[in-house]
């Protein structure tokens, strides 16, 4: 017979901070995609291409992440540089085209999307990892596609022709968290973020070049904010894997959308309509279940 651990005061304490952990996490990235969206938006033309916003989340990240890594010097030998090198081009992918959506529609509603994120993970398991997939997971799938025809409306006159950079931004995450697990298992935190933000500084940095132009004086603390922004939530979401179990905090993170809500209303005064809302609870309720049905699977 199987005897259940008991659940101790301390396990209590662990799973707390690991949920404020991913609450925090989940503030900072908002905070991240509010700048991305001031910086596209600019004023009086002075808008910056999203090659540019996602250069200065890299470039200012790694000398965040490489003082750090100073003190506590990482040993890369063994490094999976291959899959690095291919979770950093999905990564600048994905942050490029959700800073472009997040200039172009209701920041609330390019978050929404972007969650679709695990809907691609799951399909990419089944084509390349062979998964099976179950009824419950398939229905948290249709509910989470459902939402996001909700939020973009096609074929009506409230079609949010942005949406569709935001679908690349949930494609390309999705490949990133295949990669990322693998390497999770196998290396330190601090060496993945410090290859990953080095690697991406050197690829946004060379697209952005392209498209330079002068940030304003006062865009440029935006500029630096958004890389330790970055740094910042990346490490709580580390700290909260660490202290908690996946189905416990990962339903925590979505509280990314009430803060990115509460932050363009705030600064832009978009106020959600009631599709909006509907849209992005449906998406929300179909990937936690399949959150929750993956982990319970595991």
């Amino acid at each position: 017979m199987t005897v259940t651990p008991a659940f101790t005061a301390e396990d209590a304490r662990r799973r707390r901070l690991a949920i404020l952990a991913m609450v925090g996490a989940s503030a900072l990235i908002a905070v991240t995609s509010l700048i991305a969206k001031a910086l596209g938006l600019g004023g009086e033309g002075s808008g910056l291409h999203p090659f540019q916003v996602s250069a200065a989340r890299f470039v200012f990240g790694f000398m965040t992440v490489a003082a750090f890594a100073l003190w506590l010097r990482p040993d890369f030998r063994g490094a999976a540089w291959p899959v690095h090198a291919g979770r950093t081009a999905a990564g600048w992918l994905g942050a490029t085209c959700l800073f472009a959506a997040a200039a172009r529609m209701p920041l609330a509603d390019a978050t929404a999307i972007s969650f679709l994120s695990p809907v691609v993970t799951m399909g990419l398991a089944i084509l390349f990892l062979g998964e099976r997939v179950g009824p419950w997971r398939w229905l948290a799938v249709a509910v989470a596609l459902t939402g996001a025809l909700v939020l973009i409306r096609p074929g009506t006159a409230a079609y949010q022709p942005a949406a569709a950079i935001a679908l690349g931004a949930a494609a390309f995450m999705g490949l990133e968290a295949i990669m990322i697990k693998r390497l999770s298992d196998r290396e330190p935190p601090i060496r993945i973020l410090l290859i990953n933000n080095c690697l991406g500084a050197c690829i946004a940095g060379t697209a952005a070049a392209f498209v330079w132009r002068a940030p304003t004086p006062e865009q440029w603390p935006l500029l630096v904010l958004i890389g330790v922004a970055m740094v910042g939530a990346q490490s709580l979401f580390i700290q909260a894997m660490k202290r908690g179990a996946a189905s416990h905090v990962i339903p925590a993170f979505y509280s990314t959308l009430v803060f990115a809500s509460l932050y363009d209303f705030a600064v832009f005064g978009d106020v959600p309509d009631a599709l909006a809302v509907a849209g992005a609870a449906l998406i929300v309720a179909g990937v936690v279940l399949l959150l929750l049905r993956q982990q319970a699977r595991k």
